[in-house]
């Protein structure tokens, strides 16, 4: 058990100890931003590489979470409205954002907002037993409507440019390198905590109930399992960590925005975790990280054409790894074993 574990110290130990000491502030912030988008791929590997529910819609969860944080944000300025309502001519705050001033429910809203809409689309969705592409289309649709709903609004959630020009979390300055910093922490232990629980329940008897519905739900069916009750509870928990990598993501980027939630990036998440390694959850963290570098080093050194590689990349790893990054090291250590 103590040399299965060792990885995962090691890992959490450079992650933790030697990351913040070695990166400038502003590559630490680009590697927290990475593990916020790992949070939402770890939901993504429990509902898909574990329930077989392809979701192509975790942007909308991500930016609930997200836009509960922006709107406290902006509510603990002071100075009465936030700036892009009085440039869209509101003179009184909205009803909707008042309770968005206490950060526990601000915190509260960004998670189990998403678990409740996600609990309620399940419910719907899995007893009329929809699944496959079908399902996928559905969340595809969810995030293109929330998209239209976000920018249509302009003076209650700032339209296309959404919110931005946050200065302060819990009274710490955001411009300070230490606040950044501990940001980040805060960031890689949540990854930590949620990849240590996630794995601890892959691992239990509902693990092997979610990988008998991804082979065959009929067959759990007739057993006298309720596969549509599993997968509603797996599809709210992944939702639940999109929403908290939303709110993590926020203070640590600086901007919440519709183009980070539409269908693009919910496409993008679910390549990561692709390339990573669906069936494994360290795959999907793995896939996150990886792609979400491989985007900012492709746009420095190829401003035109990053998208041409970042899809190449995808390509290549699928073409020749079809397991994923993970795949292709548990071969070369079967190999050395042998």
């Amino acid at each position: 058990m103590i040399r299965r574990n060792l990885p995962f110290a090691a890992v959490a130990v450079i992650v933790l100890v030697v990351a913040p000491l070695l990166l400038e502030p502003f590559r630490l912030s680009l590697l927290a931003k990475y593990l916020c988008y790992a949070i939402v791929a770890l939901g993504i590997g429990l509902a898909w590489g574990q329930a077989g529910m392809l979701t192509l819609g975790q942007g909308v969860f991500f930016g609930l979470g997200g836009y509960s944080m922006a709107m406290h944000l902006k509510l603990t300025e002071g100075g009465g409205l936030p700036d892009f309502m009085v440039w869209s001519g509101v003179e009184e705050l909205p009803a909707l954002w008042v309770p968005f001033g206490d950060p526990v429910l601000a915190l509260a809203t960004a998670v189990l907002g998403p678990m409740l809409i996600a609990a309620v689309l399940g419910t719907l969705v899995f007893r009329q037993r929809v699944r496959g592409a079908y399902f996928a289309i559905l969340t595809q649709a969810l995030a293109a409507a929330m998209v239209i709903l976000l920018v249509g609004q302009q003076g209650l959630t700032g339209g296309t440019n959404g919110m931005t020009n946050f200065f302060d979390v819990f009274g710490q300055d955001l411009a300070d390198d230490s606040t950044q910093r501990g940001l980040y922490l805060v960031v890689a232990s949540v990854l930590g905590v949620l990849y240590l629980a996630t794995r601890q329940l892959v691992n239990s008897r509902y693990g092997r109930l979610l990988v008998a519905i991804r082979d065959g739900e009929d067959r759990v069916r007739f057993l006298g399992y309720d596969p549509a009750l599993v997968k509603t509870v797996t599809f709210a928990l992944s939702a639940g960590m999109a929403g908290l990598a939303g709110a993590l993501f926020v203070p640590v980027v600086g901007i919440i925005s519709p183009a980070l939630l539409g269908v693009v990036p919910s496409l993008e998440l679910v390549v990561a975790v692709a390339v990573g390694g669906r069936h494994a959850l360290a795959g999907a963290v793995l896939g996150a990280v990886v792609m979400g570098y491989a985007q900012t080093a492709f746009s420095e050194q190829f401003a035109d054409g990053w998208l041409y590689l970042q899809g190449a990349l995808f390509i290549l790893v699928m073409t020749l790894a079809p397991k994923g990054i993970i795949g292709v090291a548990e071969r070369w250590r079967r190999a050395r074993t042998t």
